[in-house]
């Protein structure tokens, strides 16, 4: 029988030993299967405008297998370098366009991977592999001089980007404390006071001695599931006050700790049902809440409030942890009552209570794109001592927030909610919300005017009576799920020469907002900006977008804009997945932010996608520099609506459940939608890096002080597999800053497992911690018997798939 390979080939490969020839046909077949694929997506994208690159590279890819198959050795690898080089050029050529976006130097490493590697792979079968008298005297030392060079140059670069501390550039100050914001010695609410500065006047720890700091304790909390239907991420930051520490786990069970210790001092478990969990994105408990009556009996006088998944407020005395009778009924009031729940978990609090003065406020969170007819956004506020409900805030009870329900009455379904933290001044009388969508983000056509109004807006509240105060809507008719989950933040700042109380809000869009806290007023410029048209039928879509102006814009690279990608700014790391990145975007509808959804079978870009920009750690204000810290998230989502008729999932509530869905059914309205993450086929982003960054900015000047791409690879890359390369090329983040008045700035939140302190001022990293889960949680810091702590919640996010775990750590300096 006639073999299949031809004699000349035979002949070629004869030159080479056998591993040589194992590894060269191998390396035929890839050039064969992966020239035509380049060649195929390639043709599709040159039509689409993207350039003719990926149909030149598979070209090269067979003249490759051609060379290996009947040139001489010393040419064999001549297609296979003309290809590198050539990559080399249009990866630079491509990133210069882009202004040499701050982390080019991954984006070339992507581009050059696979080529580079297959070109190194030839080099050491060829050289190694054929006979020496073959080959061109020049060819071996010159190839080693390469080796040895290429190594050296590797290891030099990653030593020089290599993430590590560094001295600080500036010098400690005084350290003060603000009129309404916490003290060096508590920690009360979320963002340290219900001011939400995320800031603290203790100074203790300085830019001298963090060198020294370390790990005083850690605990676990127990709370933990392998239940693969629920997604935990505590995403808690716990309160100090009178000297004991609590926090709360993902299913909301509370627990009070000896703060120099650890040591736990009680435990309080509500029992929430896993099943109950399977409605939510991700199972947080973000805050418990603290209120103080000087005026009640000794038991319970000071009081823990905890949300359950199941819609359960409970008051928990603060000393033992025993339900509060006299709260509610027998220590519980049911938040289920008026929402004319379909499911229970469809509508819960994980952001937890906020108390404001006397009064026990709760926003929640409802599925997202489940239903029209989903729970009300409502805004309830109860009596911290007795339970009792004073006012319940919706976008369609304004005026009658006072008024009770009729007997069978219901809040207004599906209306904006609120489900971050809220904030407040009780000096001022003044409650502070940022609000999220009407039910079904991406679908606006039957909301009413009254719900646009109070859609992804910054809204103040009266304290006694729960009417609107001000308003004022980030986005007009939001299709994007750009709800605001940053708290609104508090401070005093000089505008003018004159001292005002203002709002700072940051935005999934990038925005930096500073509102008079009083009046709403815009104190830096806001101006309306074009936004692309063209909506679903039965939709709309504003001409305009409102977008502050002073500060940097940070939906995605920070300048003065929102970023607009092109398509010279898709990545990947093998070449194949780069071509596809390419060939979707060019087929996807995309114009820049508030492209609206379409009918698009390939979908919409959204950018910045539902994670910001901006989320739900919110910003750390430094209240003695007038500084802001923002950490911020540059990955898009992918938008496909889907035609009712195609939408087979049901909702939660009518038999749907959403661990089951593949397509969120927005149920009474004429689309379903898809929006996973724009991730390519090995799971990497298809955008080039960074993926996230954390900067400073002065809130006088507006100037950008800093920014630096936030996060590494080192626990995550390409097919979930970890580089353990800590080098910043910025990552995809979730918790906030921590800021001390020594001018240092905390946080973990990025996609490793790493806890960081930059210098506020420059932004120089000056200290890190390993951590055993991720740090998507955001920091506290407080004074106890003298000593400063610095305390994270290190419980990790399931949906951002870093290590999930379910520690607390203290740090502090050697005593």
């Amino acid at each position: 029988m006639p073999s299949p390979i031809p004699p000349f080939v035979k002949t070629r490969f004869a030159q080479y030993h056998i591993i040589a020839k194992l590894v060269l046909m191998g390396g035929a077949a890839l050039k064969l299967i992966l020239g035509a694929a380049l060649i195929w997506i390639g043709f599709e994208i040159a039509r689409n405008g993207g350039g003719v690159y990926f149909i030149g590279a598979g070209l090269l890819f067979w003249a490759g297998l051609a060379a290996l198959v009947l040139a001489p050795v010393s040419l064999a690898l001549l297609p296979s370098g003309l290809l590198l080089g050539l990559t080399f050029l249009w990866g630079l050529i491509e990133i210069a366009a882009n202004d040499w976006l701050v982390s080019w130097q991954f984006d070339l490493l992507g581009r050059i991977a696979v080529p580079g590697l297959i070109f190194a792979l030839l080099l050491a079968v060829v050289i190694w592999g054929s006979p020496r008298q073959l080959q061109p005297r020049w060819l071996r030392p010159t190839a080693w001089g390469a080796v040895l060079a290429s190594v050296a140059g590797a290891g030099l670069t990653l030593a020089l980007v290599w993430e590590r501390p560094t001295a600080p550039a500036g010098q400690d100050v005084d350290t003060q404390s603000f009129p309404g914001h916490n003290t060096a010695e508590d920690w009360s609410a979320f963002g340290g006071s219900p001011l939400g500065a995320r800031y603290t006047p203790a100074g203790q720890i300085t830019r001298a001695n963090i060198a020294d700091l370390t790990e005083v304790w850690r605990i676990q909390t127990g709370d933990m599931t392998d239940n693969t239907r629920i997604s935990y991420s505590a995403q808690n930051t716990p309160i100090y006050v009178d000297g004991t520490l609590f926090a709360c786990t993902p299913s909301q069970q509370v627990i009070a700790l000896d703060p120099a210790t650890g040591v736990r001092l009680w435990h309080f478990d509500p029992e929430t049902s896993e099943s109950d969990m399977e409605s939510l994105f991700s199972v947080a408990c973000r805050a418990v809440a603290h209120h103080r009556n000087a005026a009640g009996d000794e038991r319970c006088s000071a009081r823990i409030f905890v949300t359950t998944v199941d819609s359960r407020l409970y008051a928990l005395d603060a000393a033992s942890g025993a339900i509060c009778p006299d709260f509610g009924t027998q220590g519980v009031v049911d938040l289920a009552l008026g929402l004319g729940l379909q499911e229970t978990g469809l509508a819960s609090s994980t952001s937890g209570p906020a108390v404001v003065g006397d009064l026990v406020v709760i926003g929640q969170q409802v599925s997202d794109n489940q239903r029209r007819d989903a729970p009300s956004g409502v805004v309830r506020a109860y009596d911290a001592v007795s339970g009792d409900l004073i006012w319940a805030w919706d976008a369609l009870r304004q005026g009658i927030a006072a008024e009770p329900l009729a007997e069978g009455e219901i809040f207004p379904r599906g209306t904006p909610n609120v489900w971050n933290v809220i904030s407040g001044d009780p000096e001022a009388g003044i409650i502070y919300i940022a609000t999220g969508n009407s039910a079904n983000d991406h679908w606006g056509g039957a909301r009413s005017a009254e719900e646009d109004r109070f859609t992804s807006a910054v809204i103040a509240i009266d304290m006694q009576t729960g009417e609107t105060i001000w308003d004022f809507a980030t986005v007009i008719h939001d299709l994007w799920d750009y709800d605001l989950g940053a708290q609104p933040a508090l401070m005093d700042m000089q505008i003018d020469g004159e001292m005002r109380r203002v709002v700072v809000q940051g935005t999934k869009q990038g925005s930096l907002y500073v509102l008079d806290a009083a009046t709403g007023e815009h104190l830096r410029p806001v101006e309306p900006r074009p936004a692309p048209q063209g909506a679903l039928p039965g939709d709309w879509t504003h001409e305009t977008q409102p977008q502050a102006v002073f500060y940097p814009n940070f939906a995605g690279r920070i300048g003065p804009d929102p970023e607009t990608l092109h398509h010279s700014q898709t990545w990947g790391v093998a070449m194949i997945d780069a071509a596809l990145c390419r060939r979707d975007f060019l087929r996807m509808d995309y114009r820049g932010i508030y492209t609206p959804p379409s009918e698009n079978p390939h979908g919409m870009l959204l950018h910045p996608g539902t994670v910001g920009g901006i989320n739900w750690g919110g910003v750390g204000l430094d209240l003695a520099r007038d500084i802001v810290i923002t950490n911020h998230s540059r990955l898009p989502n992918v938008v496909t609506m889907v035609p009712r008729a195609e939408v087979n999932d049901m909702p939660v509530g009518l038999g749907g459940a959403r661990p089951d869905q593949e397509v969120a059914p927005q149920w009474l309205a004429p689309y379903g939608v898809d929006r996973p993450m724009w991730l390519s086929i090995l799971g990497a982003p298809c955008i080039a890096p960074p993926w996230g960054y954390v900067a400073a900015t002065d809130l006088q000047s507006g100037a950008l002080l800093w920014s630096l791409p936030f996060g590494t690879g080192f626990d995550t890359g390409p097919m979930g597999l970890p580089t353990f390369l800590r080098v910043p090329l910025g990552t995809v983040n979730i918790g906030g800053p921590l800021v001390t008045a020594s001018g240092i700035t905390f946080i973990g939140a990025a996609q490793d497992n790493f806890f960081r302190a930059y210098e506020t001022e420059t932004g120089r990293l000056l200290w890190s911690a390993r951590l055993p889960a991720g740090g998507q949680a955001s920091p506290m810091s407080f004074v106890h018997d003298g000593r400063q702590y610095v305390i994270l919640h290190a419980a990790g996010h399931s949906q951002l798939e870093t290590t999930v775990g379910d520690h607390i750590i203290a740090y502090a300096l050697p005593q």
